[in-house]
C-alpha cells in the first residue's frame, strides 16, 4: 500500500512527523517574534512612561557603532555636530525598519508553517503583504488570514510612526523655545554668571524669579517627554552652540548661585527650580542607566572648583551685585545645591555630546575622565 505521506517526505527530505513538528515550531517562533515586535512598538510609542525597550536599545547601540566609524578623536566639533545631528533621525528610521523586518520574518515563518512552500515563496508572500501590493494570492484560508493580518499590522506600524513624529517634534520645539530664549539672558554658550550679571545690569534682578518659575515648568515638560520618548535627548538644537542639557545646567547653576550668594530674601522659586531640575535629570539618567547617587551628601565633591566659584563671586561683586557677607558659607551652600545635579548633568552632557559650555560639558566628574559619545556604547 502506498504511503500517503510519501510526497511530503520526498518534498521536504524529512519524515512527515518531523516536518509537522518543524511547522509547529516555525509558527510559534514566528508568532512570538511578531508579538515581540508589536510589544516593542507599543512600549516605544504608545506607553506613557519611560521604559527601557531591549529591541530599541539594541538598535540604538548598533547605530552608534556605525557612527563610531565616522567619528574619530581628531574629528572637528563642527563635523561631529553635523554627523550627530543625523543620529536621532536615523535611529527613528532604524526602529521602523527593524519592526518591519521583524514582522516580515515572523510572518514568513508562519506562512511556511501553514503550507506556503518553498521558504522563498513564503518570504515573497510576506513581503507582498506587508506593503499591501497583493502580488501573491493566498491559496487557502490560513494563508489568507495571515496575509490580511500582516497587511493590517504593516499599516498599523506605519500609522504609529506617522502619528508619533508630529507629537515628538512638537515636544522638541517646546523644548527648544526655552533653549533659544535663554540666549538673550545667559549668552551663547549659556553661563550662570552671565544670566545674573545681565539681569543686574538691566536693573531687573527681581525678574530672575519669573525665570525660575518658567524653567520649573520647562523641567517638568522635559522630564515627561525625554523619558517617554528616549530618542528626544539626542535631537540636537538647530544652533550648533546650543543644547538642552547645557541650557539646563546654566539655569540650575544660576538658581544655585541666587539661592546661595545673593543678599536677598530667601529665593523659594530658585529652590523649587533646582529641585525640579535635578529630579528631571535624574529620571532621564536612570532611563539611560547612567550611574548616580540618588541621595548625595551636601559635602560630596562636585565638578566645579572653589577657584571657579571665587572667580564668579569676584565678578558679581565687581559689578555691584549685593552678595552675602560670608563667602565661605555661600560656597558651601552653592556646593550643597550643585551636588544634587552635578553627576547627572555631566553624564548627560557627555552622553549627548553637548557643545562646550561652562560648568557642564567642559569637564568630567571628579576623579573620572569624561567618556566620549562613542565610549558610552561600551557601558
Amino acid at each position: 500500500m502506498a504511503n500517503p505521506n510519501a510526497g511530503d517526505e520526498a518534498h521536504f527530505g524529512v519524515p512527515a512527523p518531523l516536518h509537522t513538528a518543524l511547522a509547529v515550531a516555525a509558527f510559534v517562533a514566528g508568532a512570538v517574534l511578531v508579538l515581540a515586535i508589536v510589544g516593542s512598538a507599543l512600549r516605544t510609542v504608545v506607553l506613557p512612561r519611560g521604559v527601557s525597550v531591549r529591541l530599541g536599545r539594541a538598535v540604538a547601540i548598533t547605530l552608534r557603532l556605525l557612527f563610531k566609524l565616522l567619528i574619530r578623536p581628531s574629528t572637528s566639533y563642527e563635523r561631529r555636530d553635523r554627523l550627530l545631528a543625523s543620529y536621532a533621525p536615523f535611529l527613528l528610521m532604524g526602529l521602523l525598519t527593524t519592526w518591519i523586518a521583524g514582522v516580515i520574518v515572523g510572518f514568513t515563518a508562519m506562512l511556511w508553517s501553514v503550507g506556503v512552500h518553498p521558504l522563498r515563496a513564503a518570504f515573497m508572500e510576506s513581503l507582498s503583504s506587508i506593503v499591501t501590493l497583493g502580488y501573491f494570492v493566498p491559496r487557502d484560508l490560513p494563508g489568507t488570514m495571515l496575509t490580511f493580518a500582516e497587511a493590517a499590522l504593516g499599516l498599523f506600524l506605519l500609522a504609529l510612526l506617522i502619528t508619533f513624529l508630529p507629537t515628538m517634534y512638537g515636544l522638541f520645539h517646546t523644548r527648544e523655545q526655552g533653549v533659544a530664549g535663554l540666549e538673550t539672558k545667559a549668552g551663547s554658550p549659556p553661563s550662570a554668571s552671565n544670566l545674573i550679571l545681565r539681569l543686574h545690569r538691566l536693573e531687573r534682578l527681581d525678574y530672575r524669579r519669573e525665570i525660575w518659575t518658567e524653567w520649573e515648568r520647562w523641567f517638568a515638560v522635559v522630564e515627561l517627554s525625554h523619558t517617554q520618548y528616549p530618542t528626544l535627548p539626542f535631537f540636537r538644537s538647530p544652533q550648533p552652540e546650543q543644547s538642552w542639557i547645557t541650557a539646563a545646567g546654566a539655569v540650575l547653576d544660576a538658581a544655585s548661585l541666587s539661592a546661595s550668594c545673593l543678599d536677598e530674601p530667601r529665593d523659594i522659586e530658585a529652590e523649587l527650580c533646582i529641585r525640579a531640575g535635578y529630579v528631571a535629570l535624574r529620571r532621564i539618567a536612570t532611563l539611560f542607566r547612567l550611574p548616580h547617587d540618588a541621595n548625595p551628601r551636601p559635602d560630596d565633591p562636585i565638578a566645579v572648583t572653589k577657584l571657579e566659584f571665587d572667580e564668579v563671586w569676584d565678578e558679581m561683586a565687581a559689578a555691584g551685585v549685593r552678595l552675602k557677607p560670608d563667602r565661605e558659607q555661600a560656597w558651601k551652600d552653592f556646593a550643597g545645591w550643585r551636588v544634587n545635579y552635578d553627576t547627572v548633568l555631566i553624564r548627560l552632557a557627555t552622553l549627548t555630546e553637548a557643545p562646550i559650555a561652562p560648568w557642564s560639558s567642559d569637564r568630567g566628574l571628579v576623579g573620572e575622565r569624561p567618556l566620549t559619545f562613542i565610549e558610552r556604547i561600551r557601558q
